[in-house]
């Protein structure tokens, strides 16, 4: 027989999988603390070696792209994903993950291929191994017949739908431009998945309870199942990319379209008395340990499910722990948590609001519970769902969204619509490049040059050639660079928009969550054109 071993080592103890073969008993692995049967499935000695000779004297199976859009409409999976399913890769087991030339055979880009794995990687090995177990066919030579490929994405399909149901299938399109984001926490279809059925997304599916208990790095926050960092990962994700959902995406897109219930299933999640999430660190001056928050927050200790190594505080709103000490003697600053259950106006509220740090850690959950909430976001839910715009039609465009604002533009430039709609576009929105402008506008690149030759003509704007800024037009006046991930743009716009500058003058923030609709920043951008204070050199 043999004995595999699976995963990583960790706490002292380690996975295996072991076939006997014989009677006798095998060398042993040490201390065995638990035993499961793993399913057999295909793969008996006669199978495997009829599919080795099958191989040398055949090559490779066929790969089949009909039979990935065959996985993926069973599943909900996106392309990425379910190519790298249908060829066995459920694991990122090595990098780099795929050479060019096994990107060419599935098709892929590099970052389709990061993110198609990164969808699938939420599963254990033996989830792996139960998928697969069965997916092949009896005879292995079906694999090289028409149609091989297709019965083997059917079987997976079904295993997959057995354990994970199945997701609501999106536009291509969708998670490709979900792709070019570049999202840390999420997959494409994941991030999808969070608006086209965010009732049956993990750490959405139910309300959630959350403590503190205590860690070798201090307290942490937790829950039964994790579920807290699963609901952390998404409203950290769909929360800032909401702008960019509605925006972008056109209208009648599955996505967009839920966006208002994922809203709606945020806001009432928020409202369940039990969850506790991070609020941030206390501000320069407000105190570095509990002692000195006593005046601020009380006396009462926190009470959860396990007694907390430090000191701690606890308002009924407001939870603040002390930080951990390093090897060095060091502690770190308290940390707060707080109850958005309790999060409102009233006097504990903006006792929390005051205390913290307006530097802004990208892992507190404050401003993104009070976006939520605000008027703004409400706004945006109240745009989508008024079915203002006809379907395929974008927000970002002005000509859709905002037709009085152009016709004012156009009316008072004495141009054209065409013109008018690309003027507002280069004044309000952060990234007008050339190809997003068609893609919004619907634009082929001779009536886009025509609109933006009559601006130029008029002196509205400048041509030039600018790094990373995918467009050849400008607005007058400075232009401030950025490095990827941040978004480069003119001066004048960053100002409007709230995008605040770096130390060192470059933009190196991700852009603010949204005060206004598009079609009101279009109307505060030419507002400011027409009382004298639009962009100049």
């Amino acid at each position: 027989g043999a004995a595999v071993a699976v995963g990583w080592a960790g706490s002292g103890s380690r996975r295996f999988v072991e076939l006997r073969t014989g009677e006798a008993e095998p060398p042993s692995l040490g201390t065995v603390e638990e035993a499961r049967d793993v399913p057999r499935g295909w793969g008996s000695a006669e199978q495997l070696r009829r599919l080795v000779g099958l191989v040398r004297e055949r090559g490779p199976a066929p790969w089949d792209p009909e039979a990935v859009g065959v996985l993926g409409e069973g599943t909900g999976l996106g392309r990425a994903a379910a190519s790298l399913a249908l060829a066995g890769l459920l694991e990122r087991s090595y990098v780099p993950f795929l050479d060019a030339h096994e990107r060419e055979v599935l098709r892929l880009k590099v970052a389709e291929a990061d993110d198609g794995a990164s969808e699938l990687a939420r599963q254990t090995s033996l989830e792996r191994l139960e998928l697969l177990a069965d997916v092949l066919p009896e005879d292995p030579a079906e694999l090289w017949e028409p149609g091989g490929m297709r019965a083997v994405a059917e079987r997976l399909a079904e295993g997959w739908r057995a354990r994970r149901g199945r997701r609501a299938v999106v536009p291509q399109r969708t998670l490709d431009a979900v792709v070019e984001l570049g999202l840390l926490r999420l997959s494409a279809a994941e991030f999808c998945a969070a608006f086209t059925q965010p009732g049956a997304e993990p750490g959405l599916d139910a309300p959630l309870d959350t403590w503190i208990r205590n860690s070798e790095h201090g307290p942490l926050l937790t829950d039964a199942r994790w579920d807290v960092v699963r609901f952390q990962e998404r409203l950290h994700t769909v929360v800032p990319h909401l702008s960019w959902v509605y925006a972008e995406l056109p209208a009648g897109d599955p996505v967009r379209d839920g966006a208002p219930g994922l809203v709606r299933l945020l806001l009432e999640r928020l409202e369940h008395p039990g969850l506790l999430l991070r609020a941030g660190r206390p501000a320069a001056g407000v105190g570095r340990t509990v002692a000195d928050l006593h005046e601020r927050f009380g006396f009462r200790p926190y009470a959860g499910p396990e007694r907390l190594d430090v000191a701690s505080i606890d308002d009924g709103l407001t939870v603040v722990t002390d930080g951990a000490v390093d090897r060095r003697g060091y502690r770190s600053p308290p940390k707060l948590y707080f109850r958005p259950a309790y999060f409102g106006d009233d006097e504990r509220s903006r006792t929390l609001a005051a205390a913290i740090s307006d530097s802004g850690g990208s892992l507190d959950d404050l401003p993104l519970v009070e976006w939520l909430r605000g008027p703004a976001c409400a706004r945006i839910v109240e745009r989508i769902e008024s079915a203002a715009l006809p379907a395929g039609a974008y927000e970002s465009n002005p000509a859709a969204s905002a037709p009085e604002v152009v016709a004012r533009v156009a009316g008072s430039l004495g141009v054209e619509e065409d013109p008018a709609a690309l003027y507002l576009q280069l004044l309000a929105l952060p990234a007008p490049t050339d190809r997003n402008v068609r893609a919004w506008n619907g634009w082929k690149a001779d009536r886009h040059q025509k609109a933006a030759a009559v601006l130029v003509e008029r002196g509205l704007v400048v041509e030039d050639k600018r790094p990373r800024a995918g467009r050849k037009v400008f607005l007058p006046g400075e232009w401030i660079h950025a490095k990827k991930p941040y978004q480069p743009m003119e001066a004048w716009k960053a100002e409007l928009i709230g995008v605040a500058r770096s130390y060192n003058g470059r933009l190196e923030n991700p852009l603010p969550l949204p005060t206004r609709t598009l079609p009101e920043l279009f109307a505060q951008a030419w507002a400011l054109v027409e009382n004298g204070s639009g962009p100049s050199m």
